[in-house]
């Protein structure tokens, strides 16, 4: 069974984006140092060792949940998200742009991210689905929908920019599934207590 998993990097102040972040300029001023735990010298993403599992997992998914804000500051990933040829669900209150339609893995969810899960889930099959940026993540904490968290705590504090866990309808209890600790980041898998 399909198992949704909300998967950031975050700066041990909480934020997941530096200051200035927008379309041109995604993830912020400083963005990349939350991702350095995953990348080569030479700017590629790891294949071995604790980063390489990591993003092993990341890349296995089988489908994609993002928000709009998202997708549309990194143009949809090209249509195709990091090469995994997998099925991407935006969710939007409006419709895609026209140019949307150039990606036929891309498909904007107009009726909420209880929709959008369900459709992610029945495309990734027993693969999990890969829930990507704060709104959307808070959405689907919100509205049950969201199974796990997997967070790479970056022992950094960024003082600005946007938080994962602005705002919460309540408190959500967590259980810790897994720890592993590196020098450049502490990834800890959570599943969420209902």
């Amino acid at each position: 069974m399909s198992v949704s998993v909300l998967d950031m990097s975050m700066s041990l102040d909480g934020y997941i984006a530096g200051p200035d972040d927008k379309v041109g300029n995604p993830g912020g001023d400083g963005f990349i140092r939350l991702h350095d735990w995953g990348l080569t010298p030479d700017g590629r993403f790891a294949e071995s060792g604790p980063a390489g599992e990591m993003l092993g997992q990341i890349h296995a998914t089988g489908a994609v949940v993002t928000g709009r804000r998202t997708a549309e500051q990194v143009d949809h990933w090209g249509g195709n998200h990091h090469g995994e040829g997998v099925p991407v669900f935006v969710v939007s209150h409006r419709p895609p742009a026209p140019e949307v339609a150039n990606h036929p893995l891309v498909t904007y969810v107009t009726d909420g991210i209880v929709s959008a899960m369900a459709r992610a889930k029945a495309a990734a099959g027993d693969r999990n689905v890969h829930v990507i940026g704060a709104y959307t993540g808070q959405r689907a904490i919100e509205a049950g929908v969201l199974d796990e968290l997997q967070i790479h705590q970056i022992p950094v504090l960024f003082g600005g920019g946007r938080r994962l866990f602005e705002v919460l309808p309540s408190r959500v209890e967590l259980e810790i599934l897994r720890v592993v600790d590196t020098p450049e980041a502490t990834h800890i898998r959570y599943r969420i207590r209902r």
